[in-house]
């Protein structure tokens, strides 16, 4: 028998508040170490381990297979880490375990005001918007609505808490937030390392992969520099926040630019990747 999709939500929901009391009853590094262990077994017998297996092989043809598995193993424990970190955002924040590096050039960004700021799905990507409030600025969040308006409103609940400009559906509104946020002195924060089948094709890991060109053209359009950045895990549950600045031409040619831009910072994220492949989200369509 098919359930009604307003009983499908209820059940989810309550699911996936059992497993949110779970893991928010657990200490913050038991639950982050179990969940990761969980995901490392489990999740390697799925059908994503075979499109990780071959992103891997796309990205580092020079490694032999075990070696590609082996990073695939520990990209999933990463991820079932962060999932069950995303329960203790508060704590994590609370206990000081997020540094930036250098603070110098923390101290740089601060200086040159507003910016626009990009992040890739490596390390636990959701605590690169704590940069935001090392700066003291109101960073302006995009998320991907889930499909269960429940579930929905209690993961954007949990990560609200990174984004104090607020933190807004991916809509065809949100770009003209974006833009008037940008103008108005705000922080547009991104995360912009997902395929975009709209985007432009530019290389990564010496390959086209259609991308995002959206940060690039708002900081073209607006003259805000743009920064790629980085949340790497570190050994307890601990993690060190990295920023590169990414530049944007400005020529007579303002699509142009943000494609420059765009392959600018594509090329970024790959050497932050690079860095910690492990630490990397292999198992999404990246390329075609």
């Amino acid at each position: 028998m098919t359930l009604s999709k307003p009983l499908r939500y209820r059940l989810e929901y309550i699911g996936f508040r059992v497993v949110q009391a779970a893991a928010a009853a657990l200490p913050l590094e038991a639950v982050s170490l179990s969940s990761g262990i969980a995901w490392r077994l489990i999740a390697p017998l799925l059908y994503r381990q075979q499109r990780a297996l071959r992103n891997l092989a796309l990205a580092y043809p020079e490694l032999p297979l075990q070696e590609r598995k082996r990073i695939a193993a520990a990209m999933w424990e990463n991820l079932g880490r962060t999932f069950a970190e995303s329960f203790h955002l508060k704590e994590i924040i609370a206990q000081k375990r997020i540094r930036f590096e250098p603070m110098e050039q923390l101290d740089e960004i601060v200086r040159g005001g507003p910016c626009v700021v990009c992040g890739l799905h490596l390390g636990n990507w959701e605590l690169v918007a704590y940069a935001g409030k090392l700066m003291g600025a109101p960073f302006t969040g995009v998320y991907q609505r889930l499909s269960n308006p429940l579930v929905d409103e209690e993961t954007r609940k949990l990560r609200a808490v990174l984004y104090e400009g607020g933190l807004l559906p991916k809509t065809p509104a949100t770009a003209r937030a974006l833009l008037k946020a940008a103008k108005g002195g705000g922080y547009p924060a991104f995360l912009a390392d997902l395929r975009d089948n709209n985007g432009a094709a530019v290389p990564f890991f010496g390959a086209p992969a259609l991308s995002t060109v959206f940060p690039a053209l708002l900081a073209r359009t607006t003259g805000l520099p743009l920064y790629a950045g980085a949340a790497f895990r570190l050994p307890n549950v601990r993690f060190v926040i990295r920023a590169e600045r990414v530049p944007i031409p400005h020529t007579n040619d303002r699509a142009a630019d943000a494609i420059a831009g765009t392959a600018a910072l594509q090329a970024q994220f790959e050497a932050f990747i690079r860095e910690a492949p492990e630490q990397w989200m292999w198992a999404h369509r990246r390329w075609d």
